[in-house]
């Protein structure tokens, strides 16, 4: 059952609320220099800022106070499937904090950013060698940022050879959302490919739609529903037989790395996101990085500028060359900081480290896969990789409890929801992703917390349709939210 727990909530008010007139954080000295000329008045303020007036102490325990209320990885388990919330190692941080990278201007002279240059420079390197590609950009800022960028760099690849007519992407109904939607920003026309019944890419509705109008298809292996595309040597010849290239959504490479290469199964174009497989969790919001990745014939369409060794002067520097290439898609180098995370990340752990935590993502998700089997059914029963589909449908139909209500009652014990309602193509969908980074007693007691909440479920219901109750914000309705958001204060 679920613990009867619910204190006096307090919504800690803004800054700005609990403002005191004349409360200052710091005192500047008087002014010992000759005073600047006076602003225009054309950019000077009518009235005062509305800023809040607060100690220094006040400004730090609200802050804290705040910290408090964000839940994350460092605090307990974030199972959030297709997004690898792992653990993100505190050496990460040092390096990232570490004042040449941390205060370098992205408009420097080469000469005084080399170390960073050698960084960046490596980190495309060795995630080449994991994806089994030639070379990359690393401009993408995001998951979706990076399709859009290796989508980019295919469009530029058919126009330059002079083939207009291949204006359609093909995907799986299974895939991620942000797939269609980067295809559509360049472009393409999205077609969708059906799953068979084993949640995998239907063969013959794939040859159905393969002509001389396809320029590729979008897939992630392992796919959404955390099973690994069986057939994926016989789509890649299908594809390129047709013409066509694959596009590899690195969303879920974490079941893969040093296990598999996208590029030895038959994949043309790689994003990682090394906010996921490569630490920095991505949740609430924070920075990103998706590298795009590309065989040989491929890489004189990258963004630009790309970045070069010069080994007779042992110099890195950056190489523009506009007549293929697709063209900027950041401001300058992509999210840096997070790039310097990932390069930290994979020396860390060196390719036996890699490979062993791709092993233990697997692993943990079919223990847990296992424990909850005896309790829920599967979408898609077998073994899966780094993550795996549970359906509540019948605990819905027989209860009135929803994949959402059991996902607000895991809040109430200390647990992040896994991802609800997705993939579309299962109904009352909780997908988990245990990650490597996890005990098995963390594990354990995610199941029993799901195996308690089922029986609350048939017990008493009504506690689930309101949890949850110890959280800061309890339910709140979720549709109002999405229609009529409050955007300001």
């Amino acid at each position: 059952m679920m613990d009867e727990f619910a204190p006096d909530m307090i919504i800690e008010p803004l800054l700005v609320e609990k403002a005191v007139a004349g409360r200052r954080g710091y005192l500047f000295p008087a002014l010992d220099v000759p005073a600047a000329p006076a602003l225009d008045s054309r950019y000077a303020r009518t009235g005062s800022a509305r800023l809040p007036e607060a100690s220094e102490l006040d400004t730090v325990r609200h802050f804290s106070r705040l910290s408090t209320m964000a839940y994350g990885v460092d605090y307990g388990f974030y199972p959030l499937g297709s997004c690898t919330m792992k653990y993100n190692p505190k050496v990460n941080e040092e390096a990232a904090s570490l004042d040449g990278f941390a205060s370098v201007h992205p408009l420097q002279d080469e000469d005084t950013v080399q170390g960073s240059l050698a960084l960046m420079y490596r980190t495309i390197e060795d995630l080449s060698e994991l994806v089994g590609m030639k070379w990359g950009t690393l401009q993408g800022c995001a998951g979706a940022h990076g399709e859009y960028t290796g989508l980019k760099t295919i469009r530029t690849y058919f126009l330059h050879r002079n083939e207009m007519n291949r204006n359609k992407i093909l995907i799986p109904v299974s895939a991620h959302g942000t797939n269609p939607a980067s295809a559509s920003m360049n472009g393409f026309e999205v077609v969708q490919v059906a799953s068979d019944e084993r949640g995998l890419v239907d063969i013959e509705d794939l040859k159905s739609k393969l002509d001389e109008t396809v320029a590729g298809i979008m897939l992630t292996n392992p796919n959404t529903l955390g099973l690994f595309e069986k057939d994926i040597r016989k789509i890649a010849s299908l594809v390129h037989e047709a013409g066509g290239l694959l596009y590899y959504d690195g969303a879920n490479f974490n079941a893969l790395m040093g296990m598999a290469r996208p590029g030895d199964m038959g994949f043309d174009v790689v994003h990682l996101n090394l906010h996921k497989t490569f630490s920095t969790p991505h949740g609430g919001g924070g920075p990103g990085s998706g590298p795009v990745l590309v065989k040989e014939e491929l890489v004189p369409y990258l963004p630009q500028p790309d970045i070069v060794f010069h080994k007779s002067t042992g110099r890195y520097a950056f190489k523009w060359n506009p007549k293929t290439s697709c063209g900027k898609v950041s401001g300058f180098w992509g999210n840096f900081l997070v790039i310097v995370r990932a390069y930290t990340y994979i020396l860390c752990m060196g390719s036996d480290g890699l490979k062993a935590a791709s092993q233990h993502a697997v692993l943990n998700a079919n223990y847990m896969q296992a424990a909850l089997r005896k309790v829920f059914p599967v979408a898609y029963d077998g073994l899966c990789k780094h993550e795996f589909v549970l359906t509540l449908e019948a605990m819905k139909e027989e209860t009135g409890v929803s994949a959402l209500d059991l996902a607000k009652g895991l809040v109430d014990m200390g647990i992040h929801p896994p991802t609800m309602y997705f993939p579309m193509i299962v109904h009352e969908a909780l997908m988990f992703e245990p990650t490597e980074s996890e005990s098995k007693d963390t594990l354990d007691h995610a199941c029993e917390a799901m195996k308690s909440l089922k029986e609350t479920a048939y017990s008493d219901p009504e506690a689930l349709h309101n949890a949850p109750c110890t959280a800061v914000i309890t339910r709140v309705d979720e549709v109002r939210a999405a229609k009529s958001p409050v955007v300001r204060y």
